[in-house]
């Protein structure tokens, strides 16, 4: 069961007074995605590969379909391979949050975010004997999470893969071995099996997504655990905003569920012992829409006293509520290879 063990507030790791920026930062890179739109393909579900598609969000020009087979929802039409590649590489939003929003807020990312993560998977290594040998980190961003456990010592060795920032940008120091490009790209010479290999909020930007599960797998030790995390679909606040929320947005092409994310997993080999919804935003999301007049409360007299009339008092219990009954817009699967 999930718990909502350390309060956050979205202001920690995404600053108020930063989010002009964002959004400018964002417009400019939505505006060079629209002009590529042309040469987007058609795809099937990257979950269960089934073709049954029936329309789901409608967002800056871009169509987001779900699957009539498991109910994940996808961008379809999506970009090709070297178009993804080319937006993520000239990324606007993407360097801003590298000069302006992760240094303001990697104080609180470290104490409310990576730490808890490493304390999990720490305890789960611990309870399913798995040993705390080497540690894989894919899509490491700039490397908090694995300075980290190195600064720790969870790990005998820790490595940290992340294409698109080089060893001179991270910020993990000498302890991780750094490895700036794709996993796939990576030899078995180069890359040993580890005993954990985790993945966070990356998968949902991958436009194969298992062939990323089954690349993490092959990675893998037999007995070894894989940890994904990325936004649920079904979770609060997509249901209630829509395309909205803040999940839905053009570099998100997957957007799964529990019970599709776990048949993905499953699929690929391994074997799933949880998917939960820690998340501890979604009630705060919701509410900041609310109060900037993007989302009307009429006739919603529950979700009015919760998110507005009594939210010092409910607004907590209320995400805690969430969390613990898989209804957050945040996930996260535990796996083990056979």
């Amino acid at each position: 069961m999930s718990t909502v063990t350390t309060r956050l507030r979205e202001n920690e790791i995404r600053p108020d007074h930063l989010r002009a920026g964002q959004a400018e930062a964002l417009r400019r890179d939505v505006k060079r995605l629209q002009a590529t739109r042309d040469a987007f393909v058609a795809c099937s579900c990257p979950a269960c590969e089934q073709d049954r598609p029936r329309p789901r969000f409608h967002k800056h020009g871009f169509d987001w379909t779900e699957c009539g087979s498991c109910g994940t929802c996808y961008m379809n039409p999506r970009p090709t391979e070297t178009i993804l590649a080319d937006y993520y590489a000239g990324s606007e939003l993407y360097a801003y949050w590298a000069e302006h929003v992760f240094p303001a807020s990697d104080a609180a990312r470290r104490e409310k975010i990576h730490a808890p993560r490493l304390d999990r998977i720490v305890a789960e290594c611990d309870r399913l004997g798995i040993a705390r040998g080497t540690l894989l980190e894919v899509g490491a961003g700039y490397g908090t999470f694995c300075s980290l456990a190195a600064q720790r010592g969870a790990f005998s060795r820790i490595i940290a893969i992340e294409p698109t920032v080089d060893h001179d940008g991270c910020r993990c120091g000498p302890r991780v071995q750094w490895i700036a490009r794709r996993i796939e790209e990576v030899s078995d010479d180069e890359l040993p099996p580890v005993d954990v290999a985790c993945s966070f909020e990356t998968i949902e930007h991958l436009l194969n997504p298992r062939a990323f599960v089954e690349d993490c797998g092959r990675r893998l030790r037999g007995g070894g655990l894989l940890v994904l995390t990325c936004p649920n679909v079904r979770g609060f606040e997509v249901e209630v905003l829509g395309a909205a929320a803040p999940a839905v947005q053009p570099e998100h092409i997957n957007l799964f569920h529990p019970d599709s994310l776990r048949g993905l997993v499953e699929r690929c080999g391994l074997d799933v012992i949880e998917v939960t919804t820690p998340g501890r935003l979604d009630a705060e999301l919701v509410r900041k829409a609310v109060l900037a007049g993007d989302f009307d409360l009429s006739g919603q007299c529950f979700l009015r006293r919760v998110l507005r009339d009594e939210w010092e008092r409910l607004g907590g219990p209320f995400q805690e509520f969430l969390a613990q009954n898989g209804l957050s817009s945040h996930m996260w699967l535990m796996a083990r290879k056979p």
